[in-house]
């Protein structure tokens, strides 16, 4: 082993700080390679997908929002009301369970080819960096420059593009949380006739800006706790972006790279000690160093290696997916039994959601006795009195909404027409009275059968309880 594996600093501190204890900034080198392609196109297709799918329509409904506020959610076009709460908390259950499995199988590979944050930062405001400032090299010296003409027009340029960026982010956020129609209503307006907002949209705005043109990597490091999960989750058998430490070190540790002599017979490791794995990595690691929380497996190292390899003439592969059996012992991946059952819980659970699903109603009514109040008397009849709400959570409009008693002789009297509407998405609530004759009461407590009916069209049943008088028989 070279003085460098050897050596465990690195463990003591993470990239991102010096000795100090300052913010030692990341200037990484622009990636290139096949891998890199491949994110990249990936990510072009997912920022596509992030921008577009508030503004998408499926059956009148927002194909994704989630509007916090009044706990009103659409998934794949699909609306989720505050009563359909509890099959949202399945799905977020299944999305967490989903994410474990694939951190044991896979590593930390949703960091660099999936999260939003590495996606606007490695995707689009670095490649923006990039254009502006210059590859690793140029920006260090740039770093370093006076402030002249060159350095404040470049500066200048970055920052108002960022923050435009940042802007165009917080409306298509806010799109999510308040639906699009609204956001359009409310831009139609103007900012003076919406101030409130213009300040949630400025807020939004800086925060982006802050994460992007100042934190950066930080927010994979210290704010995301995914990167201290994956300590718990990974073991020997999960495959993760990883040095061959076997092939790269061998007897005689890694060295630089000498094409006169013959590098197998002299005992020396693949690696060439070149470190362009270190000065791509966006967060500043040493990937030679092992599995490290830093690491969002964006595979930039791979790349670069992979490309010095082949010019040395020495075989790719040296930093690659693997696991740590793979590397030591040569084993190809097995599904393990620790797999399996995150794939049972996982299908546990999408059964479970599966039939919620189908057993889900789009219209749900709710009649409830007021509370505090007794029946009255009215003459033979006795009377009880309700509210009531109907949730439409369907695209079509209800115009001649009404509720009848099924399997009781009685009235039921609405405080206001007895028909009423429902809007689509919408929500009607009110007042009802059910008398029923005294002389039909069989118990002090008796349990009603209420239908809902849309014109001729029963669309739901709901249950309540009828007080009456105690009968001293």
């Amino acid at each position: 082993m070279s003085d460098k594996h050897e050596d465990d600093s690195f463990r003591d501190s993470i990239s991102t700080i010096d000795a100090k204890g300052k913010r030692a900034w990341i200037f990484p080198k622009i990636p290139k390679g096949k891998l890199y392609e491949r994110r990249k196109w990936l990510s072009y297709f997912l920022l596509l997908f992030l921008f577009s799918a508030p503004f998408i329509k499926v059956n009148h409904h927002q194909f994704m929002m989630f509007n916090v506020l009044e706990r009103r959610f659409n998934l794949f076009g699909f609306p989720f009301w505050p009563q359909d709460f509890h099959i949202f908390v399945i799905i977020m259950i299944i999305g967490v369970v989903g994410l474990t499995l694939f951190t044991v199988a896979f590593g930390r590979i949703f960091c660099g080819w999936f999260c939003p944050q590495t996606i606007f930062m490695e995707m689009l405001f670095r490649r923006i960096e990039f254009w502006i400032d210059g590859d690793r090299g140029a920006q260090i010296r740039l770093a370093k420059q006076e402030w002249n003409a060159e350095k404040i027009r470049k500066r200048l340029t970055k920052w108002f593009i960022f923050f435009v960026i940042s802007f165009w982010i917080a409306n298509v956020f806010l799109a999510y949380l308040i639906s699009s129609d609204k956001l359009i209503l409310l831009i139609k307006e103007g900012p003076a006739n919406n101030t409130s907002t213009l300040i949630a949209l400025l807020i939004f705005t800086a925060v982006f800006y802050f994460i992007y043109a100042w934190f950066r990597e930080q927010v994979c490091i210290i704010a995301c706790p995914y990167g201290r999960m994956q300590g718990v989750l990974l073991d020997n058998k999960s495959i993760n972006v990883a040095y061959d430490h076997v092939r790269g070190e061998k007897e005689k540790g890694r060295a630089k790279f000498n094409k006169n002599e013959d590098r197998a017979a002299s005992g020396k490791g693949d690696c060439i000690d070149c470190s362009l794995c270190v000065h791509v990595c966006p967060t500043g690691i040493d990937i030679r160093h092992g599995t490290q929380l830093e690491c969002v497996n964006c595979t930039a190292c791979i790349d670069v290696c992979d490309s010095m390899m082949e010019n040395v003439g020495l075989p790719k592969g040296l930093i690659r997916y693997a696991s740590e059996d793979e590397i030591v012992k040569k084993e190809k991946f097995v599904f393990t039994n620790r797999m399996k059952g995150y794939v049972a819980i996982l299908a546990i659970l999408t059964g479970v959601f599966i039939g919620m699903l189908f057993l889900r109603n789009e219209v749900e009514a709710t009649i409830l006795r007021l509370p505090g109040q007794l029946f009255q008397h009215k003459g033979d009849k006795i009377s009880n009195i309700y509210t009531f709400k109907i949730v439409n959570k369907t695209s079509i409009n209800f115009d001649k909404v009404h509720i009848e008693l099924v399997n009781q002789k009685g009235e039921v009297k609405m405080v206001g027409p007895r028909y009423f509407k429902v809007k689509r998405e919408g929500i009607s609530e009110g007042t009802l009275f059910i008398e029923i004759k005294e002389a039909l009461l069989e118990s002090d407590k008796t349990k009603l059968v209420l239908d809902v009916y849309n014109d001729n069209k029963l669309i739901d049943t709901e249950t309540t309880n009828f007080l009456g008088p105690r009968s001293f028989e």
